[in-house]
C-alpha cells in the first residue's frame, strides 16, 4: 500500500468522524492538515529508510565484487605456484562472491525504484499539503466575511426585520379592520336614521290630515 493510499484511508477516518460529530469546515481541514503533515513525516522517515538500506545493498554488492577480484587474483597466484587445487578453490569462491554481488546489485536496483516512487509520493504529498493550506487560508477568510454578514445583520436588527414587518402588517390588517367596523356602523346609524325621518314623515301627514279636518269641523260648527 503506498503512502497516500494510507494517507487517504487516515483522512477519510478522521474526516468521517468529525463530520459525524457536526464540527465546522475549518476544523475538518486542520485535522485533515495536521493528519497530513503526520503522514509526511512518516513518509519522509520511510524514504529514508528505504534509502539507508539501498546503501546498505550498495555496500553488500562493493564488498562481494572486491572479494571476488581478490579471490581470482589468488587463484592465479596458486596456479602460477602450481596448486591447480588451490586455485580451483579460489575459483570458486571468487563466483560465490560474484552471485553474491549480482544479487545484491539486483536488490538495490529494485530498492532504488521503490524509492523513487516513494520520493514521487513525498513531492505529492507536499503538493496536497501546500493546496490545503491554501484552501484553508481561503475557507478562514470566507468563514470571517460570512461571520462579519451574521454579526452585521444581529446589530442591525436585519435579522428581526422579518418579524417586524409580519406584525406591522397584522398591526394594519386589525387597523383596516376596525376602520371598516366603524364605517359598517356608521352607515347602519345613517341608515336608521333615515328611516326614522321617513316614518316620522309619515306622522306628520297623519297630524296635518287630522289638523285640517279638525279646523274644518270647528269652521262648520261656527257658522
Amino acid at each position: 500500500m503506498t503512502i497516500l493510499d494510507r494517507l487517504s484511508r487516515l483522512l477519510r477516518a478522521n474526516v468521517n468522524d468529525l463530520i459525524s460529530k457536526a464540527e465546522d469546515p475549518a476544523k475538518i481541514i486542520d485535522q485533515a492538515l495536521r493528519d497530513m503533515r503526520g503522514a509526511y513525516g512518516d513518509a519522509r522517515s520511510e524514504v529514508a529508510s528505504a534509502m539507508a538500506q539501498a546503501a546498505k545493498l550498495e555496500r553488500e554488492a562493493n564488498t562481494n565484487s572486491t572479494l571476488a577480484a581478490e579471490y581470482e587474483k589468488k587463484a592465479e597466484e596458486a596456479l602460477r605456484g602450481g596448486s591447480e587445487d588451490l586455485a580451483r578453490e579460489a575459483l570458486r569462491r571468487a563466483q560465490n562472491h560474484k552471485d553474491l554481488a549480482k544479487g545484491f546489485q539486483e536488490q538495490q536496483q529494485i530498492q532504488q525504484s521503490t524509492i523513487d516512487q516513494l520520493k514521487t509520493q513525498l513531492r505529492a504529498l507536499e503538493a496536497k499539503i501546500d493546496e490545503m493550506q491554501s484552501k484553508q487560508t481561503l475557507l478562514a477568510a470566507r468563514q470571517k466575511t460570512a461571520q462579519a454578514g451574521a454579526t452585521l445583520e444581529k446589530v442591525s436588527g436585519f435579522d428581526q426585520a422579518g418579524g417586524a414587518m409580519n406584525a406591522f402588517n397584522d398591526m394594519e390588517q386589525k387597523v383596516a379592520g376596525m376602520e371598516d367596523r366603524n364605517k359598517a356602523l356608521t352607515q347602519l346609524r345613517t341608515e336608521g336614521d333615515f328611516d326614522a325621518q321617513l316614518k316620522d314623515l309619515g306622522r306628520d301627514k297623519d297630524v296635518d290630515d287630522a289638523l285640517a279636518a279638525l279646523k274644518a269641523k270647528v269652521q262648520g260648527n261656527g257658522q
